[in-house]
């Protein structure tokens, strides 16, 4: 691979994706010899085309998601002309290129990668993120040959039950409801778009098409397709369960596990979560008039950590660690969090607050679970603080979201 720059410690090679507004290329990690994927994305395009708070979702889903079958971040990198989000590499490429080469798949490796797939989307939606761009493109292939669901510009993070009302998605895939401009359920906008998957994974084709777009959002909204001929009464059960257009009527996650076709697929992926690493992200912006920089972002997590009697430490330009003076005198152990501001633009930034625990090894199990409880606590705390202050003293759903696994 011949490298033609570096972005902090990763040197960077040849474009392996494009698209309107980022480039997906290859890079080396410079210090542990890792490939990964660097997605590079424009500030001025974004800045151009509104994509401030696409870029911000982005960045939020991804910090808050760990599981097997979705790809990776491992850190963002912003300079004063571009947003860089380091990843997982993944060398399988795109499910729709084996789909397009194979026309389509047999049962067993279909069903594989439907339960992937509907995992992956259970996981997001217990920690309120919804995709709203499911589709082939977006789902990669790692070199086990697992399915690493990718591509989070579109989703949104809502608490269970807020309907959402931004009509997005891929046409081919969207549900009936979202292209009626209705508000909508996000998660059962994500299962319509899995069952759509799942149709063209079994018969090789979409079951909605037509070169209208008028004409394809009416076969939409009816659910009208036609199965072919070699699918068998269980594939069609399931995919009219979930391609039903009601989206009250629609089979839920929890309907599609218990479905007989689905029940029989015994090699369930395991799911590596880490608990000690309490995520948090928190999003600042305003108005596009105004001057907003990094300085006056670490300037109100000061206030916010001084609301809740935490010490505040400078680490380098864009993140500062927090510790509570009373847990320090009661125990040797490092308990901190640190916030660190990502800038998305000069006016718009995310910032990403996390805590760490240190070496628990030597300490009681008792001592331990008091410990972890009380930096628990602060991090919430401080999270409301820091939300309030970022919203001008007005929680939005989006910010004031607390993610602890």
């Amino acid at each position: 691979m011949g490298f033609v720059e570096s972005i902090g410690r990763y040197r960077v090679g040849r474009t392996i994706g494009a698209g309107t507004f980022a480039k997906v290329r290859l890079a080396v990690d410079g210090e542990t010899g890792a490939t990964v994927a660097v997605k590079v994305i424009d500030k001025r395009m974004v800045l151009k085309n509104n994509l401030m708070y696409q870029v911000k979702r982005e960045i939020t889903a991804m910090k808050l998601l760990n599981h097997p079958n979705i790809v990776k971040i491992y850190e963002v990198i912003a300079t004063k002309t571009k947003i860089c989000l380091v990843m997982e590499y993944v060398p399988g490429g795109q499910l729709s290129d084996k789909l397009s080469y194979l026309k389509r798949f047999d049962e067993r490796e279909a069903k594989k990668y439907f339960y992937q797939l509907i995992d992956v989307v259970d996981y997001c939606h217990r920690r309120g993120v919804y995709h709203r761009d499911l589709k082939p493109e977006n789902l990669l292939l790692d070199n086990q040959g697992d399915l690493k669901v990718s591509d989070f510009g579109l989703s949104v993070l809502r608490k269970p039950g807020q309907f959402l009302s931004t009509s997005c998605g891929s046409p081919c895939y969207v549900a009936p409801e979202v292209i009626q401009h209705k508000s909508y359920d996000g998660a059962a906008a994500d299962v319509w778009s899995c069952g759509v998957i799942l149709f063209e994974l079994l018969a090789g084709y979409l079951p909605f098409q037509d070169c209208s777009l008028s004409n394809l959002y009416r076969r939409i909204s009816r659910a009208q397709f036609a199965f072919p001929q070699w699918l068998t009464l269980p594939q069609k059960k399931i995919i009219i369960r979930i391609l039903d257009p009601s989206p009250i009527t629609r089979a839920k996650i929890s309907d599609i596990f218990d479905d007989k076709w689905l029940q029989d697929y015994c090699n369930p992926p395991i799911r590596i979560e880490n608990d000690d690493d309490c995520v948090a992200i928190e999003e600042a912006s305003t108005d596009s008039d105004s001057s907003h920089d990094t300085e006056e972002t670490l300037g109100k997590i000061k206030v916010a950590a001084k609301g809740v009697r935490m010490a505040v430490r400078r680490m380098n330009s864009s993140v500062v660690e927090l510790q509570d003076s009373k847990l320090l005198a009661r125990s040797n152990l490092d308990l901190a969090l640190s916030a660190e501001v990502i800038e998305v633009t000069p006016a718009h930034c995310v910032v990403e607050v996390s805590k760490s625990t240190g070496d628990l090894r030597s300490y009681h199990e008792y001592d331990e679970e008091l410990n972890r409880n009380a930096l628990h606590d602060l991090h919430l705390q401080f999270c409301r603080s820091l939300s309030s202050l970022l919203n001008g003293g007005q929680q939005s759903a989006s910010s004031s979201d607390i993610e602890c696994d």
